[in-house]
């Protein structure tokens, strides 16, 4: 099981596959590796990297929770750039890690070969972060992983329409681990309080100010036609401070998309094509 020891001496756990340019593989808030598994068998040709944040997956849990913060985990993906060996990487950036590459472009731009965000900006919108609150930290109520497929079709059908039983049992794989007593949390559930005591601590970052610096570099945004984090008017505004990023909106998804629709497909494609 590959891992590295991050400046605060935690063992962080990644998956190092493939050769080529080099993909960095930054996941959501609450998920880890396994979020990039719809895309993975698209990426032959590249390096692709995939890590586990401190807290999530197979890394070590932090004891001091305040770790748990996108500029840590910032530094903690350039210590896996430094252990790996790899000068400059494309970011492939999922929700929260997609906040991760644009910390990273305004402060290591000489790392980043470009950046592909999926289904985040700059600002969030209305109601998405309440959405993402009511479950950050809080164990699923499914007793095994059936129950989870019908319980996050049921759930997302709307924002999701059409997407089958089968790939939200894989989904829910990727989320959470089955126990005796049902599903569990792959992730430390004091994330929850970490992003509680984050959002208390002043005004929040004016996050503009990175996305200024991610249109420095060759930058494509993938947006759910039904996302509630990123919606059409902040997707716009992005694009015109950003007017050579190329945004691509994936229709009958939610947030995020899961990168092997033919429209998010063909966006990293062609981006990786263009870039690396």
């Amino acid at each position: 099981m590959p891992r590295f020891e991050s400046a605060d001496g935690l063992s962080l756990h990644f998956v190092d596959e493939g050769s080529g340019p080099a993909i960095l593989c930054l996941a959501g808030l609450t998920r880890n590796a396994g979020d990039f598994r719809f895309v993975l068998p698209f990426l032959s040709g590249y390096r692709v990297i995939r890590m586990d944040y401190r807290g999530r997956g197979k890394s070590d849990y932090a004891d001091d929770i305040t770790t748990y913060s996108v500029m840590q985990e910032a530094a903690d993906a350039i210590a896996l750039l430094d252990h790996l060996g790899i000068e400059r990487a494309t970011i492939l950036g999922t929700s929260r890690g997609g906040l991760i590459a644009m910390l990273l472009a305004a402060t290591h731009p000489q790392r980043l070969a470009g950046a592909i965000l999926n289904d985040i900006g700059p600002e969030i919108a209305p109601g998405g972060l309440d959405r993402i609150m009511e479950y950050v930290g809080k164990r699923p109520e499914f007793a095994d992983y059936d129950a989870a497929a019908d319980g996050l079709k049921a759930a997302q059908e709307a924002r999701f329409p059409g997407v089958s039983r089968d790939r939200w049992r894989l989904h829910a794989e990727a989320l959470w681990v089955e126990r005796e007593d049902g599903l569990d949390l792959r992730y430390d559930p004091r994330l929850r309080d970490a992003l509680i005591g984050q959002a208390g601590v002043g005004p929040a970052p004016d996050l503009w100010e990175l996305w200024d610096a991610a249109a420095q570099l060759p930058l494509t945004v993938l947006h759910g036609e039904n996302s509630d984090l990123l919606n059409a008017d902040i997707l716009a505004r992005m694009q015109a401070r950003a007017p050579d990023m190329r945004a691509v909106t994936v229709p009958n998804r939610g947030h995020v998309p899961f990168l092997d629709e033919a429209e998010a497909l063909d966006a990293v494609l062609a981006h990786l094509k263009a870039y690396t």
